[in-house]
């Protein structure tokens, strides 16, 4: 007999207890870590997440623990869903921990502060550097980056949703593939890292420019122009860093892009819209219970645009709202009044 396929998920957040189910259902094995003994207990004993999934029952399959090591041993699939910007340091702690050969599957959607590194990148310089990580082109060949319009939410109520798993290893790929099909759950290979990851971070702070907007009391004309443009941002941005321009016009892209800008489930979109209704960054943050992985990632992906050369004013006009405190109305006179362009520029 074979044994069961088994994956460890770092991170109980809304959107790691949904994946966690997704592997379940699938026939993983699951093991979800988790830093407070409190939430890892309520998952144990009750089958839920009351603090990120209240009222959803968790497959028996989906187990909690606080020990790192406890959830990395003998994982085929070792699943990263932190916060971008304290992956570095939680990964530094985990990474001697791990299961020789496990396939490092990156659900987060950021870009490093300071480095402006794609979290795969960041994935591979520490796992790389731990005592028994391999060698670079062995641990890249074994990163993978699930990505598409997968709100958390909606997933864990088993609608029927896609998603995309890019891999420069095709086989790896296809492993991690079988590994998360279920009926209400479809996913698609893609070989193009960079595009696929680009279109989730950027995504993001789209995401809060249509929310701000939204709180701003423009209409669909508005929205679905910044929708557009910041799409053209994005694919700008893929192409100087060699991503394939078709993994835009798919689910890590346009797909992701979407559901992001219109979902009163988005956290950038809903974090965006109380900027835009005037409340004041410390308040928003206070109101907000998770992270909105734009409010730090703007930053870091306009330094990643700057380091390329390319343009991106939507980002820049976040960027300037959310850490500038530039009042959305004279940011959005400023994007207007930029000088007329061809489409395409």
């Amino acid at each position: 007999m074979t044994r069961s396929v088994k994956a460890a998920v770092f991170g109980t957040g809304s959107w790691g207890t949904a994946f966690s189910m997704v592997l379940a259902d699938a026939g993983c094995e699951v093991t979800l870590w988790g830093r407070r003994a409190g939430l890892v207990d309520a998952v144990n004993s009750t089958r839920t997440n009351p603090d990120y999934l209240p009222g959803v029952l968790l497959p028996e399959a989906v187990r909690a623990t606080t020990d790192p090591a406890e959830a990395a041993r003998d994982a085929d699939f070792t699943v990263l869903v932190v916060p971008s910007q304290t992956l570095r340091a939680n990964l530094t702690e985990w990474a001697p921990l791990l299961a020789p050969g496990t396939v490092l599957v990156s659900l987060m959607k950021g870009v490093e502060l300071g480095t402006a590194r794609r979290m795969s990148e960041v994935v591979e310089e520490v796992v790389a550097k731990a005592p028994a990580g391999g060698a670079p082109d062995d641990v890249r060949r074994r990163v993978a980056v699930l990505t598409g319009p997968n709100l958390a939410r909606e997933i864990a109520a088993r609608q029927p949703a896609a998603a995309v798993v890019a891999c420069a290893d095709e086989d790896v790929a296809r492993r991690l593939q079988s590994a998360c099909m279920t009926p209400y759950f479809r996913a698609y290979t893609n070989t193009d890292v960079v595009g696929c990851e680009l279109g989730g971070a950027v995504k993001n702070v789209i995401g809060l420019a249509v929310g701000i907007a939204d709180g701003m009391g423009l209409g669909d004309n508005s929205k679905a122009t910044l929708i557009t443009r910041g799409l053209a941002e994005t694919t700008r941005l893929g192409l100087a860093m060699g991503a394939d321009p078709m993994t835009f016009s798919g689910l890590a892209g346009l797909g992701d892009l979407v559901a992001t800008c219109s979902s009163p489930l988005s956290r950038n979109h809903t974090f965006g819209t109380n900027l835009g209704r005037g409340m004041t960054l410390r308040e928003t943050i206070a109101a907000t219970r998770q992270t909105a992985e734009g409010v730090k990632s703007c930053e870091s992906v306009l330094d990643l645009a700057r380091r390329h050369g390319v343009d991106m004013p939507i980002t820049e006009t976040v960027v300037s709202i959310v850490h500038e405190g530039k009042p959305p109305v004279v940011a959005l006179k400023e994007l207007m009044s930029r000088s007329a362009k061809p489409e395409r520029h």
